[in-house]
């Protein structure tokens, strides 16, 4: 029997072909091979008069053979000599020109003088003569319906591969030609009943119809085919992974009557908002749990996720355990801990003359602390005594502690490898810690598991009250300089009224890169349209000062500032003692200034859509209409201008991450890629399959819970193990 994992260097091909394969496609196995399908396809075109052809259709004509002839093209300027052939060619109505370049002898011996074929090609001019360049053709025997026969040609679909160098489509399809023959005894992953319940093709005739279609009715069943090979397998994969997470210990931590969350509940001062109430639920009925939470908080800017986490570290505080806050900057980790001390009050003042019965101890580690501070805190986590730690990366690093690790939560998830986010997992000491991640914007690859089925989402979908809409503009800076002219006026008229304004820039400045920490699948680096630098903080602030905002207080803020400089800015912008802060994507997330109303980003095509829309958050946060200005020098109809026309249509984080992921795609939901270009998901799309993904999760999910070893369906088992090697199982246990 034909296996998928067959060496292709040990079939039927040729050693030349089986090493351009492996080494120009990473194609190694049949299976690779039979799974690299064409992009699209072409039909050779409609039977056509010599007399009719027109110069760049593509054609195919019925044609006799009148002369050819070959000749040698010299070398010259680096080229090799060539062997070429030409023919002349009538079918009575005109005459037409063909060239063959290289191989002759083959085409000359072939199309002898009175041969009738048909020739299919993009018709081209040459010294006033119609040609065809190298066409296509078959020849034709005299007897029979050469018509029909003719009309069939010119209407078949051809498939064209994704080439590269040294290797083009009528190269690949010839070789996937070959190895078609072999389909037939290679094993079916999928099984007879839910082929048969499913309505499905046998794999060897939806990999005939895929690389041969006859209509375009093959294509179709034959792509329904293949992307339930591609659903079905990796919902077994996840669906495997949620039973065997499902069997790991975690702490229960159902919280006490009474407690800290009480008390923190009743002191609030306002009523918590109806979806809030329920999250905060859900989230609690997900911590009783004997095995580990794994939940996605999805919320857009300002619907509460803070106070929402909050809630369920206070639940884990009450159970006797501890919980941990990543976040991906110190200027957020200090905002975050500055915020939760003064929304707990005297409740995280353990030890504390002023400290309530029911108090807790919040710690704050940073990579930048003195080392008195530093030791307390590490002091304070490692004796269970700070309930809830708020950090950095800091918290990553091996000597760190906790008595009773109980539940972790990631902010802004996108900005931590999972790597990282899997050490902090790692220290627990009972069982698994519960993992809480927040996000306003998930990144495609998050997207993708989502809908995949190995993320549990609960949504905040209601803004508390305050919350005013902020409204989003693209000033196209370099087509209409008057449009950024009056952003500047507006931010003068919005200080005058005593409001405030951030300005964002991509680069700091002297030569820098950018700000460390920038979203994965952010715009590549390079330079500007127009051939200029990114803008940058410390230059455009200047310019700023003496120039648009002059006479307002204008100060810069990044992330080569020493954490003291920093939070002294922030302390003076948030106490309304500056006007304006210049900025880099420090101010990205968590950044709390309710009397901020303007928010100009400028070279805004440089940042990605979920940066797009953190940024934007910051500002109309106080009950004030907020304004975003998104500044580019983009044209008009690029990529990078749908971009941002995308985001200044909609406010809505999850509509926006469908766009983010229609532009880059999922990435590999098995590997560490975050990029489309890398997925093993050849067939499949997620926004477009999502139906059907479904169907394959519900399917795998009854599968395993039947067999989970997949003992009865070896060939699926197999085709699993092909997918899920153990590199891959380990990362995906860690994500």
């Amino acid at each position: 029997m034909t296996t998928w994992d067959e060496p292709l260097s040990r079939g039927p091909l040729r050693g030349k072909t089986a090493k351009a394969l492996a080494e120009k496609l990473d194609l190694h196995t049949l299976g690779d091979l039979l799974r690299y399908y064409p992009r699209r396809y072409d039909r050779r075109g409609d039977l056509t008069d010599l007399a009719a052809l027109r110069e760049g259709e593509e054609v195919t004509v019925q044609a006799r053979v009148l002369d050819a002839r070959r000749r040698t093209v010299p070398a010259r300027q680096g080229r090799r000599r060539m062997d070429m052939m030409e023919a002349t060619v009538t079918d009575g109505t005109g005459r037409l020109h063909l060239t063959f370049f290289n191989r002759g002898s083959y085409h000359q011996n072939a199309l002898v003088p009175g041969r009738l074929a048909m020739f299919s090609g993009r018709v081209s001019t040459f010294k006033g003569r119609r040609q065809l360049d190298h066409p296509q053709y078959e020849l034709l025997d005299e007897e029979g319906d050469t018509e029909e026969r003719a009309q069939a040609y010119a209407d078949e679909l051809i498939p064209v591969y994704p080439a590269v160098k040294g290797l083009d489509s009528t190269t690949i399809a010839r070789t996937v030609a070959t190895v078609l023959a072999d389909v037939d005894s290679l094993p079916d992953p999928l099984p007879p009943g839910l082929r048969g319940s499913r309505g499905l093709l046998g794999v060897a005739d939806a990999l005939r119809r895929i690389h041969r279609p006859a209509e375009w009715a093959d294509v179709g069943a034959a792509r329904r085919r293949l992307k339930w090979d591609e659903a079905f397998v990796l919902q077994l994969a996840l669906a495997r992974r949620r039973r065997q997470a499902e069997e790991l210990p975690a702490k229960p931590r159902p919280g006490v009557d009474g407690g800290i969350l009480d008390a923190f509940d009743a002191q609030l001062p306002f009523t918590l908002t109806d979806g809030q109430r329920e999250v905060g639920e859900r989230l609690a009925r997900r911590l009783d749990a004997s095995h580990p939470m794994h939940c996605l908080l999805q919320g857009d800017v300002g619907a509460g996720k803070t106070l929402v986490a909050l809630r369920a570290m206070l639940r884990v505080v009450d159970s006797g355990g501890q919980a941990v806050m990543l976040a991906p900057t110190e200027v957020l980790a200090q905002q975050h801990h500055r915020s939760v001390n003064a929304m707990l009050g005297a409740l995280g003042r353990a030890g504390q003359i002023d400290g309530a019965d029911t108090a807790t101890r919040v710690a704050l580690l940073t990579g930048s602390m003195n080392a008195a501070a530093r030791r307390e805190a590490l002091l304070d986590a490692a004796s269970g005594a700070a309930g809830i730690v708020v950090g950095t990366h800091a918290l990553l690093q091996e000597h760190v502690s906790f008595a009773d690790l109980g539940l972790v939560v990631v902010d802004e998830q996108h900005r931590f490898g999972v790597e990282q986010r899997d050490a902090l997992r790692e220290k627990a000491v009972d069982g698994r810690p519960h993992v809480l991640v927040m996000t306003a914007t998930p990144i495609p690859r998050t997207v993708a598991m989502t809908v995949y089925g190995d993320l549990d989402v609960v949504a905040l979908t209601q803004l508390p009250s305050g919350r005013a809409p902020v409204s989003t503009h693209v000033v196209p800076a370099a087509e209409k300089p008057h449009f950024l002219t009056r952003g500047w006026e507006r931010i003068r008229e919005e200080a005058a009224e005593g409001h405030q304004a951030f300005v964002v820039c991509p680069r700091i400045g002297d030569d820098d890169a950018g700000e460390a920490g920038e979203e994965v699948g952010a715009a590549p680096e390079g330079d500007a349209p127009g051939g200029r630098p990114p803008l940058a903080v410390l230059e455009v602030a200047a310019r700023l000062a003496e120039g648009p905002l002059s006479g307002l207080r204008v100060e810069s803020l990044h992330g080569r500032m020493a954490p003291d400089d920093k939070d002294a800015v922030m302390r003076r912008f948030s106490a309304g003692e500056t006007d304006a802060v210049v900025s880099t994507t420090v101010i990205e997330v968590g950044v709390d200034v309710p009397n901020a109303t303007v928010m100009v980003i400028m070279d805004a095509d440089r940042f990605g859509v979920s940066q797009l829309h953190q940024l934007r958050g910051r500002v109309g946060r106080g009950g004030l209409p907020g304004l975003c200005l998104l500044v580019t020098d983009a044209e008009e109809g690029s990529p990078a201008r749908e971009r941002l026309a995308a985001v200044a249509a909609t406010t809505d984080g999850f509509e926006l991450s469908r766009v983010d992921l229609e532009m880059r795609r999922e990435g590999d939901v098995l590997g560490d890629s975050q990029s489309g270009a890398r997925s093993s998901l050849r067939m499949l799309t997620l926004l477009k399959d999502e139906e059907l993904i479904g169907e394959a999760r519900e399917e795998a999910t009854a599968y395993v819970a039947e067999d989970p070893g997949l003992e009865a369906h070896p060939p699926l088992a197999e085709a699993l193990e092909a997918l899920l090697p153990e590199e891959r199982a380990e990362y995906l246990d860690k994500t």
